[in-house]
C-alpha cells in the first residue's frame, strides 16, 4: 500500500505525489453477470459454461494478489470443472465454470431468475429454500446449528438463558429462522424473546465470529463444524455445542428444480469430495484458518483511545455532515487510532496526513489531534462533493466510493462504476457490484480497505450503543 497525502491515495489533484493517476487496466475473462438464461446441463455444455453464484468473502471466493481466483466455493467448482471435463471426455475443449459473486440475499434469486446455474454458498437445507431449489446430495450431514459466545457474556447453560439476550446474526441465514422459531417458542412460555441484533448481508460467518471474538457481541450462531475452525483462530470465542437450535442440517449445492442432469452430475461429484473425504478435508483446513481479527491486539487501549476520541469524531463530523462513527473506522484502519503515528512516507497522526496535504486543507498543525481528524473530515467532504455529490446514491453509498477513491484513485473509480454498469451491476452500490469489478480490475487491496472500514464502522456503532453514546447519524443539509 501506499502512503501518499491522505490515507492511502495515488491521486490528489490540488495536492501531492503525483497528479496522473495510473493507466487503467483493462478488465479480462468478464463473467456473464445478468444474463438470464434458464438451461439444464445439456445447454450448459452447448455453451461451454456452467456459472457459479458465489458468496465474495475471505473464505468462500476471493482474488489474490496476483489476480487469482481463490476460495472454499472456487476450490469446489474447480473441481467440479474437472470432473465435468473428464465425464465429457472434451480435452482441451473445456466446459468452464465461471464465477458471479453477489451477497447472500441475492444468491437464491439471481438462481431462480436465470443469472446463475448454480450456487456454491455452504448453503443450508430449509423447508421454506426446498419450495424454490432443488438441493444436490449434502456437502456436510448432520450439521449442529450451535450457540458461540464472547469472553464478556454472561455465562449460559441452556437455550432458555438466551432469553433477553443479544444475538448477532444475518436476517438472510438459517440461523435467523432457527433464532426466529426458538423467539416463538420462548414467547409460548412467557420469557423474553430474544434481541436479534442484524448482521449487514455480506457478513460471512468468520465476519460474524471476528465481533463475537472482539467482545463487541456476546452471542451468534454458527454451524458446528465451521464454529470448530474458527475456534482455532479466534482465541475468545467459547463453542456451546450442547446449545443447538437445529441438529441434523444438511448443507448443499442448489440448482433450479428442473435442471435434472445438472444435479445428477453435481451428485456424482459430491460422492468423492464432500465434507469427510480427502479432498473435502483438505479443502476445508485451507480455507478455514485465515482471518483477520477485528479490534484485534490491546483491545482495552484500543477502547480507551475511542471513546476519549469519539466526541472530536462527532464534532468533526456533525460539521462536514458525515457519519462520524465511519470516520473513526477509517482511522482505525490507518492508525488504531493512534495519533502518535508516522507512516514510512511521512503520514502523521490518526487520518494518517502528509503535512503538505494539511497545509493546503488550512488546518493548522496536524500533529496536534483535533487538527488531525479536522482535516481528515474535510478532505472526505471535498472527496464527496467533487465526485459523488450529484451522483444518484445514498450519503452512505457517496462515503463508501470516497474511501475506494483514497485507495484506488477517483479516475479508476469512475472507470469500474461504468465497466460495472454495462454488466448489468449497479454502478452507484459498492458492495456486490463495483466492490466486484474492483476485485477483478485491481485485486483484494481496494475491497479489503474498504471491507475493513465497514466491519470496523459496524463494531464501533454496537460498541457506542452498548456505552450509550449517541449514535444518531447526521441529517443530509444539516448546518
Amino acid at each position: 500500500m501506499k502512503k501518499c497525502l491522505i490515507l492511502i491515495l495515488p491521486l490528489l489533484m490540488v495536492v501531492g505525489c503525483s497528479r496522473d493517476e495510473p493507466a487503467v487496466p483493462q478488465p479480462v475473462d468478464i463473467a456473464p453477470l445478468v444474463e438470464v438464461w434458464h438451461g439444464d446441463l445439456d445447454g450448459m455444455i452447448e455453451r461451454r459454461k456452467v456459472r457459479a453464484l458465489v458468496p465474495y468473502s475471505r473464505t468462500f471466493f476471493f482474488l489474490d494478489e496476483g489476480g487469482n481466483q481463490r476460495g472454499l466455493s472456487h476450490s469446489f467448482m474447480e473441481a467440479f470443472e474437472d470432473h465435468l471435463n473428464q465425464h465429457l471426455g472434451r480435452g482441451h475443449m473445456r466446459v468452464q465454470v465461471v464465477y458471479i459473486p453477489v451477497t447472500r440475499d441475492r444468491l437464491i434469486p439471481w438462481l431462480v431468475e436465470g443469472r446463475g446455474d448454480v450456487i456454491a454458498a455452504n448453503l443450508t437445507i430449509t423447508d421454506s429454500r426446498t419450495e424454490q431449489l432443488a438441493f444436490t446430495e449434502p456437502l456436510a450431514r448432520d450439521v449442529r446449528e450451535i450457540l458461540v459466545s464472547g469472553p464478556r457474556a454472561e455465562p449460559v447453560d441452556s437455550i432458555e438463558d438466551l432469553a433477553g439476550r443479544i444475538v448477532f446474526v444475518r436476517p438472510e441465514s438459517s440461523f435467523f429462522e432457527s433464532l426466529t422459531e426458538l423467539n416463538q417458542r420462548l414467547a409460548s412460555e412467557g420469557r423474553t424473546r430474544i434481541q436479534l441484533e442484524p448482521a449487514p448481508g455480506h457478513f460471512e460467518v468468520g465476519d460474524v465470529l471476528e465481533m463475537v471474538n472482539s467482545g463487541v457481541v456476546d452471542h451468534a450462531v454458527s454451524d458446528d463444524y465451521l464454529a470448530d475452525f474458527w475456534a482455532r483462530v479466534l482465541p475468545n470465542i467459547t463453542l456451546h455445542p450442547d446449545i443447538a437450535l437445529r441438529e441434523g442440517a444438511e448443507i448443499a449445492f442448489a440448482v433450479r428444480p428442473d435442471n435434472h442432469a445438472l444435479k445428477a452430475l453435481l451428485d456424482d461429484f459430491l460422492a468423492t469430495h464432500r465434507a469427510g473425504t480427502l479432498f473435502g478435508n483438505v479443502t476445508f483446513e485451507r480455507f478455514l484458518q485465515n482471518t483477520r481479527w477485528v479490534l484485534d491486539e490491546g483491545q482495552e487501549a484500543q477502547m480507551a483511545r475511542f471513546q476519549r476520541k469519539a466526541d472530536l469524531f462527532r464534532l468533526y463530523g456533525e460539521q462536514y455532515e458525515l457519519d462520524w462513527l465511519l470516520m473513526i473506522a477509517q482511522a482505525y484502519q490507518e492508525s488504531r487510532l493512534d495519533q502518535s503515528a508516522v507512516s514510512p512516507a511521512g503520514a502523521v497522526g490518526v487520518m494518517q496526513l502528509l503535512p503538505s496535504t494539511a497545509e493546503e486543507l488550512e488546518v493548522g498543525d496536524i500533529t496536534e489531534l483535533h487538527n488531525n481528524i479536522h482535516a481528515g473530515a474535510r478532505y472526505l467532504r471535498w472527496m464527496i462533493d467533487r465526485y459523488y455529490a450529484d451522483e444518484p446514491m445514498s450519503e452512505d453509498e457517496r462515503l463508501l466510493f470516497a474511501l475506494a477513491s483514497y485507495n484506488a484513485g477517483p479516475r479508476r473509480v469512475r472507470h469500474m462504476r461504468r465497466q460495472a454498469e454495462q454488466e448489468g451491476l449497479d454502478p452507484n452500490v459498492w458492495f456486490d457490484n463495483v466492490e466486484y469489478i474492483a476485485a477483478r480490475i485491481i485485486g483484494r487491496e481496494t475491497v479489503q480497505y474498504v471491507s475493513n472500514i465497514y466491519k470496523y464502522h459496524i463494531a464501533f456503532r454496537l460498541i457506542a450503543e452498548q456505552r450509550g453514546i449517541n449514535v444518531s447519524p447526521v441529517a443530509a443539509g444539516a448546518n
